[in-house]
């Protein structure tokens, strides 16, 4: 379906400095609809050149700019009103989120859009409220602590979540009072570039945020590199996030990386089925898989594992998938053709390694990069589907005995984001939960997040944290003062 001429496209420009201004090399790229495989628009391919006119901005914004002269309530108050404005433009934003991602126009309605708004609101009572500590180390001594923004931030957001993801970052690198170089994922740039423009509206100063449309080795690997850039905050593979670990070690950036997962979902024997059911389903195919979190790994007790896999296909079966612009479907089209056919691969991989296929597995047909929603049984823990992530519908059972069996074959991974656990017995909850090594636990739920709650992971999930008072401190540092009064 194409774009109606309600939805405003993002031009084919990049946002430096407050200003929309083509690419340096004059370079564009298209993006396109995954359900249509169409073309939504050309968009700027940014490079080394352009990130280095955006960190400039950055820098005189952050240096001496109105930016810096603002009060801690000033921020909060424009942050608010970008919290606001996205309320404002929440119908626009979802449709531009559902055509260039392919995720349900439901779930970016209805979780993307408030949630991102909510975060910009929930930092922006954050602002004055990064304070500092005065120390009792030496008579004579007066000695305290400022806690200060970092600088010029590098942020590089995934496709999965594009917009949600992108306030997760900007709220709280702005509340502290630092400036940002933004580069959006490339296979879904357009509401990055919607979102600077709302935040001019609300007032943001230029040099405050920057977007820099383009691809990983020519936008990314330079804002990565640049001596200007004080931090990278990443979302994304763990492959790529090892990459910008040592490539920032050229300059020492801090870094904070949210990576991988391969996130086990422990159904125990005495769980509420149809509430774990539901928990299983909406952790592999929310966002048709394409989530860092994703419940890929869903380990049942024995005794409850055939009546739980035949409920399970049986609702599985029942999901309606099509027009993600259509309210009632269920599972929208991968985001690319490629990982259209990553998913794809893995499939043949879990057949190949002979784990037995439930339901799903093949590209539905017609136009877009659909993916039937798949769940593999009788899957071991030592298989490429339950070792690799997929990031698509691709659900792997594997049968358990006891706690102490599933709490070992769960933390056999190199992952460790998160994790799920159904059981009406509150000890074994929460011991489980003590024991997986896993940055998120969710008990009889899964998938839920809050802007107060922190986010990230462990092992090779990566480091550093996401919302919260912890995201905050994310991007601050602490400076020491000593006074002589003696």
């Amino acid at each position: 379906m194409p774009p109606s001429s309600e939805t405003r496209l993002a031009p084919g420009l990049l946002y430096i400095d407050g200003q929309w201004v083509p690419a340096a090399a004059g370079a564009t790229f298209k993006t396109i609809n995954p359900a249509t495989e169409e073309t939504l628009t050309e968009v700027a391919e940014g490079r080394a050149e352009d990130i280095d006119r955006a960190v400039g901005a950055a820098r005189r914004a952050f240096a001496g700019g109105a930016w810096p002269k603002l009060s801690p309530a000033e921020r909060g108050r424009m942050l608010w009103a970008i919290g606001d404005r996205i309320d404002g433009h929440a119908e626009e934003l979802a449709r531009l989120e559902t055509l260039d991602s392919g995720k349900t126009i439901t779930e970016a309605a209805r979780v993307d859009v408030p949630m991102a708004a909510d975060c910009f609101r929930y930092f922006a009572g954050w602002a004055t409220k990064l304070e500092g500590a005065t120390v009792p180390a030496r008579a004579g001594l007066f000695n305290y602590t400022l806690r200060e923004p970092l600088g010029v931030i590098g942020q590089i957001i995934p496709w999965n979540f594009p917009l949600l993801l992108a306030a997760w970052k900007l709220a709280p690198a702005l509340a502290a009072g630092n400036t940002v170089v933004l580069k959006p994922a490339e296979q879904t740039p357009l509401t990055a570039l919607r979102l600077a423009a709302i935040a001019a509206e609300a007032g943001l100063a230029p040099g405050v945020l920057n977007v820099v449309t383009g691809f990983g080795p020519g936008a990314g690997a330079a804002l990565v590199d640049h001596p200007g850039v004080d931090k990278i905050a990443f979302t994304g593979s763990t492959a790529v996030g090892q990459e910008i670990m040592r490539r920032a070690s050229a300059t020492l950036k801090r870094l904070t990386l949210e990576l991988g997962g391969k996130s086990p979902n422990v159904v125990f024997a005495d769980a509420d089925i149809d509430a774990a059911t539901r928990g299983a389903m909406n952790g592999i195919f929310f966002n048709k898989g394409e989530v860092c979190t994703a419940g890929s790994r869903l380990f049942v007790e024995e005794p409850l594992h055939d009546a739980f896999i035949e409920r399970l296909g049986a609702q599985t079966a029942k999901l309606q998938q099509g027009d993600p612009l259509d309210p009632k479907t269920r599972l929208g089209p991968q985001v690319s053709e490629a990982q259209m056919g990553r998913v794809l691969s893995y499939v043949e991989r879990g057949v190949a390694e002979g784990a037995r296929l439930v339901c799903g597995g093949a590209r539905a047909p017609g136009r877009g990069y659909f993916v039937r929603p798949t769940i593999f049984d009788e899957v071991r823990n030592d298989m490429t589907i339950a070792r690799e992530e997929i990031f698509g519908p691709v659900l792997s059972v594997i049968r358990f005995k006891d706690i102490e069996e599933v709490v070992r074959a769960a933390n056999a991974s190199a992952y460790g984001l998160a994790a799920g656990v159904w059981t009406r017995d509150i000890k074994k909850a929460h011991r489980t939960a003590r024991a997986l090594q896993a940055g998120t636990v969710w008990i009889n739920t899964y998938g839920l997040y809050d802007s107060a709650m922190p986010f990230g992971g462990t092992k090779m999930s990566g480091f550093g944290r996401e919302l919260g008072q912890c995201g905050l401190h994310e991007y601050t540092q602490t400076k020491s003062v000593w006074v002589d009064l003696s």
